[in-house]
């Protein structure tokens, strides 16, 4: 389908009540999804309602052009992509629109998130149960369109269980309501003149016939595989009444799950509903030393009564050991296992589900195959659940451009064909040198299976072919399913008729005909497919951009790699009911643009097509998309892939920066420093001027500021003053000497909270050590100034080199500023060795104060029993690079205090972020998700605690409550 049109984009434009959208940033960042492939859509359209796609598929008709449906772009297969309009209806379409208590139906919009759904649906005792490892962000209309599966469709079934009806608008323009009909409403169908009419009558002559339905039950996948989706589910239409003797009633809706979005554009989906699940569950986690082994024993595990029975090979385990979020949830792994099979028993009866775990640990011992059964219970199960569902991303971690290939990786066959087709898949696997991954479904018959390919390069795209090709011949041979539940999309369409029959697809081919007779829905996915080795995100055999930058990316082989390792499962479009931080701007917009893997996408697409002898970084297009980016470090931590946008946006302002100019105000932001510093000589004037409104004004109107924003007050008297009358004082019962860093903000703005923690650490006995040394260059990071980063860096890790170890470590109260020596510093030090040797032996204060409390050097009794109820909201940093349990701990420690964590993700703040004028609606949107309505909501006598400078200042400005950072409550409490 051609997309060189005559028309007017604007005009289309000015048409929807929505946006639309065709720069060429926009465009960059729908050219993929959570595939390996790459096509530039001609524009993107955000529409508002109905209406909006009725003039979009007028238009689409017109021009001949072809809709290409997306919820959260998470499609592994190139479902999302084309060179058509792509119509997001994430943004808009995500109401819940009834709920049937009685009935056990919802009906909702497409873009609403599944996760979020069973949120809305627990007061009523239901859930949607298809449990994908994306249902964070994953959509109900994507899901419908893939008819998506899970880790629970051993026990309750797929998507396409679970649709009882679909309103859509079709290829026409025209409304039709899909759901159950008797023989006798059907035919009543067949005679309306009209879309709906034909279609009907179409679907009849075509399936009528008894040798048609005896051959597709011949090559369709063998029907006790519930995860299937090749092709159209015309296997599904003829298992009704309208067809044969059956109690089944008639359903299109059948067909339309999995159609991929290319026969008509659902509005409105009504589902079924279960009961939620049992409440008493455990798992057992059965260790393997052979993924043979893991297969041969999913027989004996599937013979109880399981609720899920997923398995994860070693090289995702092995990509889970540098995640420092995903380190946490493995600590259930004994040894090195080759593979792990991960079973859930439930219950509503605790002494029940203990003795089925019992019997299910009994059946594996007696076979010997497992060499550790670990039991699981309450949230080292959930903790579990998440490193499974993870998975994917992980892949991502992979160094190099060799990566694992989305190709393979949805075959489905009946369970009693699994051991001897995954030995047939791992035979041929050999022949190609490859040894694949292993990992998701084993319960249902269904691995997802993955060669690593570099597809950088012709041989291994050529090879990308060859194994899919052999994979599909092997599952034919099986009667299997060739996409189980990922969808057909662009990698697998090719081989629908192979997989299903000529004979069949020739039906399936008449069926979208009928449906979308100019092909305006999704072109190129299930009928008439593009070839699956073309158009992939990287051009084969081309030579790779040589792209200088000032802070070291070796470890990720260099910033493009970084960037590439982005492989789209879109973990950073979880909405902030569905808790973490990643990503605080596309939370407060609901626009891809502000997503981290927009941001990734960018990154690559500007740094692999800038010409030849350009600066790569020099794009106003990744100023732009990256200027939301409050540099949280939250994708640092929440990725799976790790893909650090907070530091790349660092080494592109420099760059950039340094092509075009750094601004006063970017100066006035990046040297707050050395301003606070004059400003603390004439402290009463300063924060004179700060606080009275119109000189506050004209400051703030100068430099960008916003005016609702308050302006900081600079201390008196530094810190580090202070310290010279009190650095001398001696420790009675010395337990440690710690180097205490001076930190910046601490120093000159909150200088009472640095006294608050001298006085702790001293009357906890442990001896403070104070050296000058240079500010943390947290600013000069933010702002982009590296050479000036590289600066301090390097001074401060010269100086403490010598003086940090495991018994003199380095201790700092602002997150912001002390994890600059356990991140920014190995990449921007001279002395990268030294940089990490500190790294080692650094700690936030709450950290450290912890782990002394778990080695016995701090207990309760040092502290007053007095009462108290305190709410925990952690900076962004202590999240992502540490763990904010630790301040909880640390919080929970005097006998009367009861402190609980603000699931608050970002403030908003974000050091200069939320001063600037631009910015400040943002900022403040952020704070409103969750953080702000839980301060306002406590109780007044209830204590705030936050240890971050910018995070206390943002409760200030939007609640008008004082928080207090955890040292200051903690050394009120001391005894």
């Amino acid at each position: 389908m051609t997309t060189a049109v005559s028309f007017d984009l604007n005009t289309l434009s000015q048409a929807l009540d929505g946006e639309l959208f065709y720069d060429d940033l926009m465009k960059s960042i729908y050219a993929t999804d959570a595939s390996v492939y790459r096509r530039l859509p001609l524009a993107i359209a955000y529409p508002k309602h109905e209406p909006d796609l009725k003039v979009l598929i007028a238009f689409a008709n017109t021009n001949k052009v072809t809709l290409i449906p997306r919820t959260a772009g998470t499609s592994l297969a190139g479902q999302c992509v084309g060179e058509g309009i792509v119509v997001d209806v994430s943004k808009h379409f995500t109401n819940i629109i009834s709920v049937n208590k009685a009935a056990r139906t919802v009906t909702v919009q497409p873009g609403i998130v599944k996760d979020f759904l069973n949120l809305q649906l627990k007061p009523y005792g239901l859930f949607f149960s298809p449990d994908t490892s994306t249902s964070n962000r994953c959509m109900i209309g994507g899901m419908v369109g893939n008819n998506s599966s899970g880790t629970t469709s051993i026990q309750y079934g797929v998507t396409r269980d679970k649709v009882l009806q679909l309103k859509t608008i079709l290829s026409d323009g025209s409304e039709a309501v899909f759901g159950n009909l008797t023989p006798e409403q059907f035919h009543k169908k067949t005679l309306l003149d009209n879309l709906e009419g034909d279609i009907y009558k179409t679907i009849y002559n075509e399936l009528k016939p008894e040798d048609v339905r005896t051959h597709i039950h011949k090559e369709f996948p063998k029907p006790e595989i519930h995860r299937r989706n090749t092709g159209y589910a015309i296997d599904k239409l003829i298992d009704s009444e309208v067809f044969h003797e059956s109690s089944k009633p008639f359903n299109m809706c059948n067909l339309l799950s999995g159609s991929e979005g290319t026969l008509a554009f659902s509005t409105e989906i009504t589902l079924h509903l279960d009961v939620l699940p049992p409440t008493e569950r455990i798992m057992v986690a059965a260790h393997f030393k052979s993924v043979e082994d893991a297969l041969i024993a999913t027989t004996t595990c599937m013979q109880h009564h399981l609720y899920m029975c997923e398995m994860m090979d070693k090289t995702i385990l092995d990509c889970t050991k540098n995640n420092l979020k995903q380190q946490e949830n493995r600590q259930f792994v004994v040894g090195d296992p080759e593979a792990i099979l991960m079973c859930e028993l439930k219950s509503n009866d605790i002494d029940d589900v203990k003795l089925q775990a019992e019997a299910l640990v009994n059946a594996l011992q007696i076979e010997g195959l497992s060499y550790a059964n670990v039991v699981l219970e309450l949230e080292d199960i959930d903790k579990a659940i998440e490193l499974r569902k993870a998975g994917l991303g992980l892949l991502g971690n992979i160094i190099g451009d060799k990566k694992s290939a989305a190709c393979i990786e949805d075959t489905a066959v009946a369970l009693p064909d699994f051991a001897n087709y995954i030995n047939e898949f791992t035979a041929l696997m050999k022949g190609y040198n490859q040894k694949a991954i292993y990992y998701a479904h084993a319960g249902a018959g269904e691995l997802h299976l993955r060669p690593v390919l570099n597809l950088k390069l012709s041989e291994d795209v050529a090879l990308f072919r060859k194994i899919t090709t052999d994979v599909a011949h092997l599952v034919k041979k099986y009667g299997g399913s060739m996409s189980g539940e990922h969808g057909d999309g662009i990698v697998r369409a090719e081989f629908i008729p192979l997989m299903i029959g000529e004979d069949n697809y020739t039906i399936v081919k008449r069926i979208k005909t009928v449906f979308d007779p100019n092909n305006i829905f999704n072109a190129g996915k299930i009928v008439d497919a593009f070839p699956m080795d073309e158009a992939l995100r990287y051009v084969p055999d081309r030579k790779e951009p040589d792209i200088k930058t000032l802070m070291d990316f070796s470890a990720s082989e260099g910033i493009l790699r970084q960037a590439e390792k982005c492989n789209g499962s879109g973990d950073c479009r979880k909405p902030a009911e569905l808790g973490g931080t990643m990503c605080p701007s596309y939370r407060a917009t609901k626009n891809e643009k502000d997503v981290t893997r927009a941001r990734a996408n960018a990154l690559r697409e500007f740094l692999t097509h800038t010409e030849p002898g350009k600066n790569p970084f020099n794009h106003e297009e990744l100023k732009d998309i990256l200027d939301l980016c409050l540099s949280c470090k939250a994708c640092f931590n929440e990725c799976p892939s790790t893909v650090d946008i907070s530091t790349m946006k660092s080494e592109f302002l420099y760059q950039y920066q340094k092509e075009n100019g750094f601004s006063l105000r970017s100066k006035i932001f990046a040297y707050n420093n050395k301003a606070n510093q004059l400003s603390t000589h004439v402290s009463g004037l300063t924060n004179f001027f700060f606080k009275t409104k119109f000189t506050s004004d004209v400051i703030k109107k100068a430099f960008g500021i916003a005016e609702e924003r308050s302006m900081p007050l600079v201390s008196s008297k530094s810190l580090n003053k202070h310290i010279k009358s009190i650095e001398n004082k001696l420790v009675k019962n010395k337990i440690k000497t710690i180097h205490f860093f001076v930190d910046e903000f601490t120093n000159l703005l909150d200088t009472e909270i640095g006294l608050d923690a001298i006085a702790l650490l001293q009357g906890l006995n442990y001896e403070l050590k104070f050296v000058k040394h240079e500010e943390s260059g947290r600013a000069f990071i933010s702002k982009g100034f590296l050479e000036q980063a590289k600066e301090c860096a390097t001074k401060n890790v010269n100086t403490y080199k010598d003086l940090i170890s495991e018994n003199t470590p380095l201790v700092g109260i602002e997150p912001s500023a002390i994890f600059t020596f356990k991140d920014e510093y190995i990449m921007l030090a001279e002395d990268k060795i030294a940089a990490k040797h500190i790294a080692k032996h650094t700690f936030l204060i709450e950290d450290f104060l912890y782990a002394e409390i778990e080695k016995g050097n701090i207990t309760a009794e040092q502290f007053h029993a007095e009462e108290k109820v305190i709410k925990i909201h952690s900076h962004c940093h202590q999240k992502a690079m540490s763990n904010q349990l630790s301040t909880f701990k640390l919080l929970n420690l005097p006998k009367g205090y009861r402190a609980t964590i603000i699931p608050s993700g970002c403030c908003g703040m974000a050091g200069s972020f939320g001063y600037e004028k631009e910015h400040y609606k943002v900022s403040m949107a952020v704070g409103e998700q969750t953080l702000f309505p839980a301060v306002r909501k406590a109780k007044p006598d209830v204590i705030i605690a936050a240890n971050g400078t910018s995070c206390r200042h943002q409760i200030k400005d939007g609640t008008a409550k004082v928080a207090l950072h955890p040292v200051t409550i903690l050394r009120r409490a001391l005894i």
